[in-house]
């Protein structure tokens, strides 16, 4: 057994083409082989070209290879299966080496850019499933969750047939869900009584039901439709209202957002991302109704990218405490007159301990100009009502990397 044990170390540290290979040899070594723990399959672990796999016969060979070495281990023991076959889109995973006795001890499951149609077949052990550039359909995945019963966390990614996403109620042990740029995702139901987590990025909002909504604690959602910000006050205080955490990421907002009378009783930590420059009216002093949504809000971060504009006439807003936010982070400052604003009243009415505002991260001289606009701005308007309470940590654009060139 000892002798044994020795053979399957020294296999676990062969490149796995090499272990397959030595297979071959003798008994033992298959044996040592059918052991191996960790099946790697990418072109790093098989030492494939960066384009040795395309149409035709190469793309066919690289798919008997992957075969081959599948089927000479038994899959008996195998903890963690990766598989990424690059650009070779033919490429179809044998749903029949994975299920039965080969399948049962998986505990890591990754597919990378292949066909996968499961039918049949149990994976008891299964605990993380990632499955990015995949051509599977939503039943084909609601197959393999309904026999993944210890399934912990499950990653999806440009998987673009899957329509709808059905998660069943047996997956007691889901806790974290991530779904990324799914194109044709319609709609998420999930029934899973433990699902703490959800992070979705697409194109489009999706339908979202989820069957005990209060077990939700973080959520992030990234999306290129407009009004994200908008749809997120209006709905999710009723949909997870017990949210802890909450970071948003919109490219394009048209309105601004509104106050609303629903509440997050829970969440400490919000993040809001503005990408790109989409929306150059709005006004971020409209932000407050999420701070007003968030009575025990702890951490606000706000990054965005460059907006310009005028501090000219500022707004003061009804005085409202935020007695629970303790650290504001607003990366991408600028000198338009609603962040000037909002950050006013932040620094008055919050009882922070510390503060950090940064200045832009500019390239471009218009973006550096624009750095020293809002330095300006933060000494003119924000610099004289920091209470003592209130530490203010202002990053200014770096002088040797981001000086300004012939500019008089």
């Amino acid at each position: 057994m000892l002798v044994q044990d020795i053979w399957c170390h020294i296999h676990s540290l062969l490149p796995i083409q090499e272990s397959a290979r030595a297979a071959s040899v003798s008994r033992v070594f298959l044996r040592s082989w059918r052991s191996r723990p960790n099946l790697i399959l990418t072109k790093e672990t098989l030492c494939l070209k960066q384009n040795t796999c395309g149409e035709g016969d190469t793309a066919r060979a690289l798919a008997e290879n992957i075969d081959q070495i599948l089927k000479t281990h038994s899959g008996t023991g195998v903890k963690t299966l990766e598989l990424d076959v690059f650009d070779c889109h033919v490429y179809s995973f044998p749903c029949s080496l994975l299920f039965g006795q080969n399948g049962i001890s998986i505990q890591d499951f990754h597919l990378t850019r292949c066909a996968f149609h499961p039918t049949a077949g149990i994976l008891r052990n299964l605990t993380n499933l990632y499955l990015s550039y995949v051509c599977i359909t939503g039943e084909e995945l609601g197959c393999l969750l309904s026999n993944s019963l210890a399934l912990m966390e499950l990653k999806l990614e440009y998987c673009n047939e899957i329509v709808s996403l059905k998660i069943p109620c047996m997956l007691e042990q889901l806790s974290c869900l991530t779904v990324s740029d799914c194109s044709m995702l319609q709609t998420i139901e999930s029934q899973a009584p433990n699902l703490t987590t959800l992070d979705f990025t697409g194109d489009n909002l999706v339908q979202l039901s989820l069957g005990q909504p209060l077990q939700m604690k973080n959520l992030l959602m990234e999306c290129l439709e407009e009004n994200l910000l908008c749809y997120a006050i209006a709905n999710l205080p009723y949909k997870v209202p017990n949210l802890e955490t909450l970071t948003l990421s919109s490219d394009s907002e048209r309105v601004n957002t509104p106050m609303v009378p629903a509440k997050f009783l829970h969440l400490e930590y919000l993040e809001i991302i503005f990408n790109g420059d989409s929306s150059p009216g709005y006004d971020y002093l409209s932000l407050l109704s999420f701070l007003d949504a968030s009575p025990v809000l702890e951490t606000f971060v706000l990054r965005v990218s460059h907006f310009f504009g005028t501090t000219s006439h500022l707004r003061q807003m009804p005085e409202h405490k935020h007695d629970n936010l303790k650290d504001v982070s607003i990366f991408g400052f600028c000198s338009a007159k609603s962040m000037v604003e909002l950050t006013c009243h932040i620094v008055e009415c919050c009882a922070t301990s510390a503060r950090k505002t940064g200045a832009c991260w500019p390239l471009t001289n218009e973006v550096i100009l624009e750095a020293h606009r809002g330095l300006m701005a933060i000494k003119t308007y924000i610099l004289g009502k920091v209470p003592s309470t209130v530490e203010l940590d202002v990053r200014k654009p770096c002088s040797h990397c981001h000086a300004l060139t012939g500019h008089s």
